[in-house]
């Protein structure tokens, strides 16, 4: 499939990071505050896993916890996203097709993709960006038939 789109033309490139040491409580603010829902993580410079913000809310205490308030704080400002991010990671690069990159979000069961380009992270493909693809797509008129 030739003209399948590529993932370089729609991903998101250099993304936001991370580092393994990066306090679990400021990965989730920074997600909040950035309106994202994964970062990948680096160690050294290298792509060693990824975070989610369902991992961060995983990580987070029940409700039913019996710590008290500074106890609970203290053990949360001690945890690092190296305990909940998700490794080895899945990734592809910019020359993936979007359909390869797509297929692998669903056998995989993952909703991103750090884009990887000689052992560098340049770029991430979430399922917002195939959506994007598909309306751009979708708003396009079609080609006419040939005679």
């Amino acid at each position: 499939m030739s003209d399948c789109p590529l993932v370089r033309d729609w991903m998101t490139p250099d993304p936001i990071t991370i580092t393994v040491d990066t306090p679990l409580l400021e990965a989730h603010k920074l997600m909040t505050d950035k309106n994202i829902r994964r970062l990948p993580v680096l160690e050294a410079g290298e792509l060693v896993g990824i975070v989610t913000l369902g991992d961060v809310r995983g990580a987070e205490p029940s409700e039913a916890t019996s710590l008290n308030i500074w106890e609970l704080n203290y053990l949360l400002s001690r945890l690092t996203v190296e305990r909940s991010m998700c490794r080895p990671v899945v990734t592809v690069s910019p020359e993936t097709t979007i359909a390869e990159a797509a297929a692998l979000m669903l056998d995989k069961r993952i909703a991103g993709l750090p884009v990887v380009q000689d052992a560098e992270l340049v770029g991430i493909i979430t399922e917002s960006d195939i959506f994007r693809m598909v309306v751009e797509q979708w708003k396009q008129p079609a080609a006419p038939a040939p005679a």
